[in-house]
């Protein structure tokens, strides 16, 4: 007896994939927009980086895209608003922006490294994550969540969430260009 799923039946699905390719085309192109706009919106923290640092671009760039995730790129501009901005409110404010990138990561990211579930039908049915929860007693594999209209809705929002996101934070930008040459606030 073996402990593997059985092969799909891919002539059945390849022949049947007409049907629904209307619908992995519509969440294939969510994903793509989900990730055009996420990798526009943490590029902008290069700017942060420069403005924290005071060099050039180029150079922030260089620093930035050296690590090689974007959890060690936040956590670094973070340390360093920390350390550099003195400006409390912009401070706050910056940190709001990251924790709200944070946020739109965590989708991003499940939806870039998980499985896809297909039905005989070649319909995208469910994603599984590849992630693994450990507790103190048990392993866990990642989550199983449905596709349906349900997270159609939340990708959408998701996807309108980076863009007001980025407009927030290009109305930041100029604030904490202020605040990192202006004389620090006195108590």
């Amino acid at each position: 007896m073996t402990k593997l799923p059985p092969t799909p039946d891919f002539a059945s699905i390849e022949a049947a994939a007409d049907q629904t390719s209307e619908q992995r085309t519509r969440f294939l192109a969510q994903i793509g927009t989900l990730n055009f706009s996420w990798s526009n919106n943490e590029s902008l923290f290069v700017y942060v980086m420069m403005l924290l640092l005071g060099i050039d671009q180029k150079s922030a760039a260089i620093i930035f895209f050296t690590l090689n995730t974007s959890r060690a790129r936040l956590d670094l501009v973070a340390r360093l608003s920390k350390a550099n901005l003195r400006n409390e409110a912009v401070r706050k404010e910056l940190t709001s922006l990251i924790r709200k990138f944070e946020k739109v990561t965590r989708i991003r990211n499940e939806l870039n490294h998980c499985m896809f579930t297909l039905s005989d039908q070649g319909a995208i049915t469910h994603t599984h994550s590849m992630r693994i929860t450990e507790t103190k007693d048990q392993v866990f594999l990642g989550r199983v969540r449905p596709v349906n209209a349900k997270r159609f809705q939340e990708i959408d929002e998701t996807i309108a969430n980076l863009k007001s996101f980025n407009r927030d934070f290009w109305s930041f930008l100029p604030k904490l260009e202020k605040a990192m040459t202006s004389p620090a606030p006195q108590a």
